[in-house]
């Protein structure tokens, strides 16, 4: 199969980011979004609005609320595939404006719904022509009860626009501009972060080590600066949290994932009584490796060598397969994606890193982000975001309030979607030795889930604590994450990577605080999720699909609840999952048992 590995942005507003017609769009939305904010703060404190001027006025904020996410998601992609486009930086500058006013919007709205009576708003919220988004309103009118005023709420989102998010964007700028310096089979060049990263795991380990070093130093130069902006983004959060009254830092982040710190002390706890398990594998892998102890650059290093790299096409055709072995119509989707060109894979400099899938909510379309090698992860992550797509996808016709999903049950459908494939390739791997290969990578994806993800949530948490008292050095800061990679690992490693808190974008995102441990709470849910579906076989997809509707307008318990029968506070659900984890490792290890 012969496929585009760049995407297709020209269908939504023609010109990238001199596109007159996106121009036009934003001018559209500024005023609508003005005259929505206008009507809502003309609201005067005694008077209230009839079922029918309330099912009016929400119509209106969800339309501008999905075309907002389209302009969102342009100017993300624009700026994704080329770090260097200035055009799109001007254009972040203007939708974080009109972002900030979208939020001034819904802080006098949910005030609105703050103000109502419980009969009120349970007569409001049971009128037919409401009901459907009841869920996001009943929530919305609960959270704004926790917040300031909102003549305050609405200063707070203007003024954040040039500092709060202004500092995660120049962390966006300094870290497109870093170059890392290499010099590989006697061939020198500099790499961009994103193609540094991915050289981490060469199955030459001299590459690894040269690369590591390299993009080590290339972040040390640009420390200082990361620093501030991490100190400041850290001391934006503390002191509006303060004066909101809250006592936690986690309040905010527990409350976006809908999700209580039962629940999340109780992950932690099955995750850390899984780790000496994930020890015995990682020693297992530097025996393999030849090496007395792995190093972080290590870590995700091939054991022995799979199958020949698949090329792009080969890739998506092994993932259609195995899709539509589950449900034909996730396979339809997928290859609806591939050829319509919804992916941008291409490997190539001035890309940012990682990978992410965005929605275009007007569009009912969603824009995939890597960057393909062809080895066994990036196919991966090529179906991991396929699954994020899929989500999308089937809740692309309900009402846009309860399209909004949090991040930890994001991670559900990818991860599912990651699972299908990674296992169908170990099933059909013609060698030992290539089975031993994938059945490493997968299980390279627990020791990210919970080690590098813990070390992540470990730092912050440590780090918001830290930060609480004064401003927070360069170097202390490297003595944050060094300590937490070393808790989080059980110390089982022998080099680390201290810069990790400078080379993560996640630590610099405005819009979710504490971007990390949904990756494990996802990683966790859609093994639960897998499990119930290879139970029920191809009779599950449908059910599939409902429990990713439902992911929008219920909590993340009711939601196991009424899915898989489940209470997330209960211990033993997170330690039968995780028991489903550590049966790779056990299968792993015994496969290995000769070749050590």
């Amino acid at each position: 199969m012969s496929l585009f590995q760049v995407w297709d942005l020209e269908v939504f507003f023609p010109g990238g980011s001199s596109s007159p017609e996106f121009g036009e769009y934003l001018v559209g939305l500024d005023s609508d979004l003005r005259t929505i904010v206008s009507q809502v703060k003309g609201l005067s404190e005694g008077q209230g609005m009839a079922n029918a001027q309330w099912k009016t006025l929400l119509d209106a904020i969800q339309d501008v609320s999905s075309r907002l996410q389209e302009a969102s998601a342009f100017v993300g992609c624009l700026l994704a595939q080329d770090v260097n486009d200035n055009g799109a930086k001007q254009l972040i500058g203007q939708v974080s404006q009109l972002e900030a006013l979208w939020k001034t919007l819904f802080t006098h709205v949910d005030d609105q719904l703050a103000r109502l009576s419980p009969a009120d708003l349970e007569n409001l919220l049971s009128d037919p022509a409401i009901a459907s988004i009841a869920f996001a309103l009943r929530e919305r009118s609960q959270l704004a009860k926790d917040k300031l005023p909102p003549q305050i709420e609405s200063v707070v989102n203007d003024l954040s626009v040039d500092g709060y998010h202004a500092w995660g964007e120049l962390y966006n700028q300094v870290s497109g501009q870093i170059k890392v310096p290499v010099n590989i089979d006697g061939e020198s060049k500099e790499l961009s972060v994103g193609q540094a990263a991915n050289r981490l795991a060469d199955s030459d380990r001299a590459v690894r080590s040269h690369v590591f070093t390299q993009y080590e130093a290339a972040w040390s130069q640009a420390a200082d600066t990361c620093a501030s902006a991490l100190n400041h983004l850290a001391g934006y959060r503390i002191s509006l949290y303060q004066n909101r009254g809250w006592d936690s830092i986690l309040k905010e982040p527990l409350e976006m994932n809908r999700i209580s710190a039962d629940i999340l002390d109780a992950m932690w706890d099955a995750v850390s009584q899984a780790k000496p398990q994930l020890v015995k594998y990682l020693q297992r892998k530097a025996q393999l490796l030849g090496l007395k102890q792995l190093s972080w650059f290590d870590v995700d290093a091939p054991v022995g060598q799979a199958a020949t790299k698949m090329t792009y096409g080969q890739a998506a055709e092994f993932i259609l397969d195995q899709f539509s072995r589950f449900s034909p119509k996730m396979a339809d989707f997928a290859q609806m994606a591939f050829a319509q060109r919804w992916i941008e894979a291409e490997d190539r400099p001035g890309k940012r890193a990682g990978g992410f899938c965005t929605t275009f909510s007007e569009s009912k379309q969603s824009r995939i982000f890597m960057t393909f090698d062809g080895a066994p992860s990036t196919v991966a992550t090529l179906a991991h975001e396929l699954g994020h797509g899929y989500h999308s996808w089937v809740m692309r016709d309900l009402p846009h309030l309860i399209q909004d999903y949090p991040m930890n049950l994001a991670e559900t459908a990818s991860t599912f979607a990651e699972a299908i494939v990674a296992d169908a390739a170990i099933k059909q791997a013609q060698t030992q030795e290539e089975k031993i290969a994938l059945l490493e990578d997968k299980v390279s994806r627990s020791v990210a889930f919970f080690m590098n993800i813990h070390a992540r949530f470990i730092f912050e948490r440590n780090f918001y604590q830290e930060r609480a008292k004064g401003l927070i050095s360069a170097q202390d800061l490297n003595d944050l994450m060094l300590s937490a990679q070393k808790e989080a690992y059980l110390d089982s490693l022998d080099v680390y990577h201290p810069y990790f808190w400078a080379s993560k974008l996640h630590f610099y995102l405005t819009d979710v605080p504490f971007y990390n441990f949904p990756y494990t709470f996802g990683y966790l849910f859609s093994y639960a999720v897998y499990a119930k579906a290879l139970e029920e076989g191809p009779q599950f997809a449908d059910r599939y699909v409902a429990l990713l509707q439902d992911t929008g307008r219920m909590t993340a318990n009711d939601l196991a609840r009424k899915h898989l029968g489940v209470e997330l506070a209960d211990q033993d659900f997170w330690a039968a999952t995780v028991n489903l984890v550590t049966k790779d490792i056990s299968d792993f290890l015994a496969l290995t048992e000769d070749t050590k």
